[in-house]
């Protein structure tokens, strides 16, 4: 069949798309996703990604290449295998970032995307429980909620940012980031608001929109007599080879995600001319940019044995694991209802910064990596990460295979800033612990561990327990310099026919969780798309 719009990927952005660009009728719109649907009642528990992470039928299960900036260590890196893709099986966790990252989206030269612009459709897509007002919108299709379940230690980790100077902070999304309190959490009435709930479900029965889970891309096809204009997309499904194309003015989007996307790309032929000859692809379009300046937020997660009970203590018990369990079928609440993390705080490690440079996630657990079995201990995890790494990877596909993963380099702590940031954030998550608020709740630092305390034994202790926090972007991004991928609409340089649109076409990554702005790009793609924002 041909459509108007081939869609590759059903994640956060490609279900907004297939959402917005279905809404005309006349538009046919054909949406693949690689992965099954999502049936899983795990997706729908907002601590279900303790089950989908790391397990094959819902997650990718990529995993990074030995890295020198770890220690050689190779790390998981997570991401969606099902409808909904990372939005399935994330923390929930609702961050925009900071103006100032769009306002230097726009300062790169990418027209229409200061913070003014985009606000309006950080709004559209937002159905905040607290209501509308000039930052926050009501009645869209993504849940935003307040947290269900707090603790006493959290409030203490609140208090304890306070004794620092650093100011409760009830709206991070608001006027202002820096401070400390709760995240919000993209749920309605306990239950996950995956982009595949909020946006996919909804329209699922227009019948000019068509869904195709199962569907793995292989390769964009071409115009015969014009090869550098998409005209679909190869791809198995059921154990068949397949061809989707698009009419004529129609278009292939690729929003397969930061390894995804480029992944595509080059399988394509579309990318630097080395990678694609070191993998046997005939080079189509040498475009250099393609899976370079890929960045991620590194997390280093600070654990504390604590003199109060925690989730440890309830995971661990049998007869209190099943009261939670019977608390969260009979109201919707209690630890099964909450995120990833609890507690947020956006602060800065000097001074003389203009805007936060490292942000908290506070759990009232913790454990080796989600998933896997609490500390027998009763713990609680402090993570830090640094909002604004200069440190850039990339992905290459190592063959002309479309089920292999590619080689993903996240090259992190490559850089001064960098490493000198790790340090200075678990010192500040020392000097967190170690005021009135908090210290006597804590026992003693179980990681890194007190033998840590020169500024070489801290970046060596972060080198060995870091992990990504799994916000990969920029892989193929926006711009107008000879590394960019996309322009400011999101079409490929050079070549017709085709937008990228997802997170891997983030100029740079932004201040914080990284869910909220790909739905918004989406959003934003989707007006361009259909031409009604008008462009300077």
């Amino acid at each position: 069949m041909n459509y108007d719009y081939v869609i590759v990927g059903a994640g956060s952005a490609g279900c907004v798309l297939a959402n917005r660009l279905s809404a005309d009728p006349s538009k046919n719109v054909l949406l693949l996703e690689a992965g099954g649907k999502d049936s899983n009642p795990w997706i729908h528990v907002p601590v279900g990604y303790f089950k989908t992470m790391h397990n094959p039928k819902t997650d990718w299960c990529f995993k990074a290449d030995p890295d020198p900036g770890l220690n050689g260590r190779s790390l998981d890196w997570p991401r969606g295998k099902v409808l909904g893709g990372s939005s399935s099986i994330n923390g929930l966790l609702y961050i925009r970032g900071q103006k100032e990252d769009y306002d230097n989206w726009r300062q790169m030269g990418n027209d229409g995307w200061s913070y003014d612009d985009v606000l309006p459709y950080f709004r559209r897509s937002e159905d905040q429980e607290r209501g509308a007002d000039a930052f926050h919108g009501e009645g869209g299709p993504l849940a935003v909620s307040d947290m269900r379940s707090r603790r006493d230690v959290c409030e203490a980790l609140i208090a304890a940012a306070e004794e620092l100077g650093i100011p409760r902070n009830d709206d991070f999304n608001g006027a202002l980031q820096e401070g400390a309190g709760y995240f919000q959490l993209t749920a309605r009435g306990g239950r996950r608001c995956s982009a595949a709930t909020a946006y996919l479900k909804p329209v699922r029965s227009r019948r000019n929109l068509e869904v195709v889970t199962g569907a793995l891309a292989e390769r964009l096809l071409f115009d015969a007599a014009d090869p550098r204009t998409a005209t679909g997309v190869a791809y198995a499904a059921g154990g068949e080879r397949r061809q989707a194309m698009v009419r004529a003015g129609g278009e292939v989007i690729l929003s397969s995600g930061a390894i995804g996307s480029p992944q595509i790309l080059q399988l394509s032929g579309i990318g630097p001319g080395s990678v694609l000859s070191a993998a046997g692809v005939a080079v189509r379009h040498e475009l250099p940019g393609v899976g370079e300046n890929l960045q991620d937020h590194l997390q280093i997660r600070s654990v504390y044995e604590v003199n109060v009970p925690t989730l440890n203590d309830e995971i661990n018990n049998l007869v209190r694991r099943a009261a939670i369990g019977l608390r969260y079928i009979l109201t919707r609440r209690g630890p099964m209802a909450m995120g990833a993390s609890q507690v947020c705080i956006f602060c800065k490690t000097r001074p003389e910064l203009a805007t936060p440079d490292i942000q908290f996630h506070f759990q009232p657990l913790s454990a080796d990596k989600p998933g896997l079995e609490m500390h027998p201990f009763s713990g609680v995890t402090m993570s830090v990460c640094q909002l604004r790494p200069e440190s850039r990877g990339r992905i290459a596909i190592r063959s002309p295979d479309p089920a292999a993963h590619p080689s993903i380099q996240p090259n992190y702590l490559s850089t001064e800033t960098d490493r000198r940031t790790v340090i200075d954030g678990l010192r500040v998550t020392r000097r967190l612990v170690e005021t009135q608020a908090m210290s006597g709740f804590v026992r003693r630092e179980h990681l890194p561990g007190p033998d840590a305390q020169t500024d070489e034994e801290l970046l060596d202790a972060a080198r060995n327990i870091s992990e990504t926090i799994y916000h990969p972007t920029s892989s193929c991004r926006m711009g107008r310099d000879p590394m960019a991928v996309v322009d400011n609409e999101f079409r490929v340089h050079g070549v017709g026919g085709l937008r990228v649109v997802d997170a891997s076409a983030m100029p740079a990554i932004t201040s914080g969780n990284t869910n909220s702005p790909t739905i918004m790009m989406a959003e934003k793609a989707s007006d361009l798309i259909l031409g009604s924002v008008p462009q300077g």
